[in-house]
Parts: C-alpha cells; structure tokens; sequence
C-alpha cells in the first residue's frame, strides 16, 4: 500500500536546547534505518515550515502507524495520512 504522510513537528518551545538536539539527531538516524528498508522511498522538505511530506511503500496502515511511532520526534507531531492508489489515466499503468 502506498501512504502520502505529511508530518508537521511542533517542538514546545520551552524544551531544552539539547534535548531538542538529541532528538532531531535520533529522528534522523531512524528515518535512515526505515529508508534503507525501502519502506520510505520518497522525502520531501516542505518550504519555509519544520516539516516533510513522505511516501511510504508499506503492506498496511498497522504497519505505517508502527513505523511512524518509531520516531523519536512522533509525540511532537501532527500528521495527515492519504492512503494512493494508481489513478487508471496515467500512462504507464
């Protein structure tokens, strides 16, 4: 199943400097041990916010929701999930 997943974090802003520090640091360590797996093909930065918009090639939503609770920065997250599917008109299909 393919999931369009916009992750928008929202750091307290009374957390600690290197507390945030050491979670942006774990964040990213585990955002590449799940993209070497394949599951998370496609990241994309959005402009001018702390935040990305994904792909993620995953067998089922259970499977996504663990992957995105893996992440240290989860708790501090808002996140919208579209689930895709092949639109019939595209050409390759």
């Amino acid at each position: 199943m393919q999931f369009l997943v916009r992750m928008d974090v929202r750091l307290p802003h009374d957390m600690p400097q290197d507390v945030a520090d050491d979670l942006r640091a774990r964040e990213r360590e585990r955002a590449h041990e799940i993209q070497r797996t394949g599951k998370w093909p496609e990241l994309w930065r959005v402009v001018g916010r702390y935040a990305n918009v994904s792909r993620f090639d995953v067998e089922s939503g259970d499977e996504l929701h663990q992957l995105l609770s893996s992440l240290p920065l989860f708790p501090y997250m808002e996140i919208e999930v579209t689930a895709l599917t092949v639109h019939p008109s595209k050409l390759d299909s």
